[in-house]
């Protein structure tokens, strides 16, 4: 048997794991950002900025010169002019949209990998611009891992706003507001169109459940407050029975307000007693 060298062994080792996780080429990856963000760079500082950062920096120029941006470059780690034709013209979405290309292109690049790369670059851009706005927090929310579940929770939160549905839907009962907040929501929610029919399904459905709930908690506080009222008429009624409810008045005020307590041979005190506790009469007479 052929005994084979110690080294190319090695060699064939460090071969296969380097081949295995391949790193992300930051050059590359910004040579092809560049392509869908860095048009005409040369004589538009704030193109990075217009393109893939915040429309508040004005609308870039006409696509020219694009040709000419990728002299001297490979095709291979830049998008072409028929690429870019897909290309978004909203900066937010432009910038999502040329992650998910860029990530394609570039062997081991991530979408962690871009926002280190070229985040910073889309900030100086729009400080060029005179842009002051908070260009992290727009540029995190673009580059938000978009599923169904985040989705689902970004509409969600739109929806039951206060000034939209709010939290008990009761300003969407009617389909036709329920579907205008909806579609508002939508639209700001970047990249869930795939997901917008069961998404809208759900929430149908948590409307229709709170607004039921809602109808059966205001049913339950009517039959409440009317089975209280049947049942104080119902005492009111066993009360006023052979003037029950006056005799027990009488006897309170002598127990309590008479000093002889309308004992036999006070009948004085007791008659001043029944008439303080006329009202009993009267309040059973409207009764019957």
């Amino acid at each position: 048997m052929k005994k084979i060298p110690l080294i190319f062994v090695l060699c064939g080792l460090f071969n296969s794991q380097t081949s295995v996780a391949a790193s992300c080429s930051q050059a590359n990856l910004t040579r092809c950002l560049d392509s869908v963000c860095a048009i005409n760079v040369s004589s538009n500082p704030a193109a990075r900025c217009q393109y893939c950062g915040t429309s508040s920096a004005g609308t870039p120029p006409t696509k020219t010169g694009l040709k000419s941006l990728s002299i001297g470059q490979s095709a291979k780690y830049t998008l072409s002019e028929k690429e870019l034709e897909d290309a978004p013209t909203d900066p937010g979405k432009r910038y999502e949209w040329a992650t998910k290309e860029c990530i394609k292109k570039i062997e081991g690049c991530t979408p962690e990998d871009v926002s280190d790369t070229y985040d910073k670059l889309i900030e100086q851009s729009c400080k060029a611009a005179g842009i002051s706005s908070k260009m992290t927090e727009s540029l995190a929310s673009s580059k938000k891992t978009v599923n169904e579940s985040s989705c689902s929770s970004d509409i969600n939160t739109c929806i039951v706003n206060e000034k939209r549905c709010g939290s008990d839907f009761a300003a969407c009962e009617d389909d036709e507001n329920f579907n205008k907040f909806f579609s508002e929501c939508s639209v700001e929610a970047t990249g869930c169109d795939s997901y917008l029919s069961a998404i809208r399904n759900d929430l149908i459905a948590s409307r229709d459940a709170a607004i039921k709930n809602a109808d059966t908690l205001l049913q339950n506080i009517v039959t409440a407050y009317q089975s209280a009222r049947e049942k104080k008429l119902s005492d009111a009624q066993t009360s006023c029975k052979d003037n029950k409810a006056r005799e027990d008045c009488v006897e309170t005020v002598c127990e309590r307000n008479m000093p002889n307590k309308c004992a036999i041979g006070y009948e004085t005190e007791k008659s001043a007693a029944i008439q303080m506790c006329k009202f009993y009469e009267l309040a059973c007479d409207r009764l019957k």
